[in-house]
């Protein structure tokens, strides 16, 4: 899944300006985006009030939806460069497709993690037949300069190393948490884990103090350093944290992002990551010419085209509230 908006906008990110060097607790608001035919998301990142947790600069939660008489997911292919794509499950199948061959269909607690680099297509849908519930987040990372530029290239790994304590599971997508490290790759300092609370459960998770972190809540209801989460908001804590407290109640999942706040400032339109508006302008280009971006084979319906650029100029920024 991806920014399917056709009515597009560029989003300033990175940068340190707006980077809390210390605790707090700020609760983000989904915004809802409709995406095809059958598909709502609740937007975290980005956000008008944070754009950025580290490299992470895009978060959709969707579902848990009744797709037993829909068609599910369909995103035609679509171009991306700048950014990792991380597809995470916690219910349901999703059939991805890219313009370097790759074929794999993901499932619960696997990890489909997407390397753009310069430039890749992909397309993400339901199989047929498919589950009767859909439930996920789509997540991008941003490439730092260095390696944005890298050959595109995806990852599937289905085993990934957990973290255990009484009334926690904590299943590591990337990076490092605790003494558990995920095989995915990464390009920046950061971590992404998901865990699962069972009911009655009161621990304190640690964690890394130069790194600023969000909780997404999934399913259920937590207490996160004392602020009761619902599924589908998300709370920023800001950096200057070695643990954090988590309770529930009752069962509840919730998705840890973290890493180190990113310096470089970046423009975000569309499915693309660049730095400056003449990258930008040529990607769309490159996109609708069918050049640098590939062919995605097998899917059954034409490419999404791209949407219209601002009439203002795009500008690299920092975060921005």
């Amino acid at each position: 899944m991806s920014n399917l908006d056709r009515e597009a906008v560029p989003s300033p990110c990175g940068g340190r300006g707006f980077v809390v060097t210390e605790p707090v607790r700020e609760l983000l608001s989904p915004r809802n985006v409709k995406l095809g035919e059958s598909t709502e998301v609740r937007r975290l990142l980005p956000n008008l009030g944070r754009r950025m947790v580290g490299a992470w600069c895009f978060v959709d939660h969707y579902g848990p939806d009744d797709i037993a008489d829909e068609p599910g997911m369909q995103v035609p292919p679509h171009p991306h460069m700048g950014l990792q794509t991380v597809s995470w499950l916690h219910e349901g199948e999703v059939l991805h497709r890219d313009s370097t061959g790759s074929l794999q269909t993901i499932r619960p607690r696997q990890l489909g993690l997407m390397t753009s680099g310069r430039a890749i297509s992909h397309s993400e849908e339901s199989p047929r037949p498919h589950a009767r519930l859909l439930h996920g987040a789509q997540l991008w990372v941003a490439l730092p300069d260095a390696h944005r530029h890298t050959d595109p290239h995806f990852e599937f790994h289905a085993e990934l190393p957990r973290v255990t304590a009484p009334g926690l599971a904590a299943t590591v997508l990337l990076g490092t948490l605790d003494t558990a490290t995920s095989p995915g790759t990464t390009y920046t300092p950061l971590v992404g884990a998901d865990l699962a609370l069972t009911g009655a459960t009161d621990v304190r998770l640690p964690l890394e103090r130069d790194f600023e972190y969000a909780v997404l809540a999934m399913s259920g209801e937590a207490h996160v350093d004392g602020v009761p989460l619902v599924p589908g908001s998300m709370l920023y804590l800001g950096c200057g944290r070695d643990e954090l407290p988590l309770r529930a109640d009752s069962d509840a999942e919730l998705m840890l992002l973290g890493g180190e706040p990113f310096e470089e400032e970046l423009i975000m339109f569309w499915n693309w990551i660049g730095r400056s508006q003449e990258e930008i302008v040529q990607a769309r280009r490159d996109w609708m010419e069918g050049s640098r971006f590939g062919e995605v084979k097998g899917y059954d319906g034409a490419p999404l085209p791209a949407p219209a650029l601002p009439a203002v100029p795009l500008k690299p920024r920092g975060r921005t509230r």
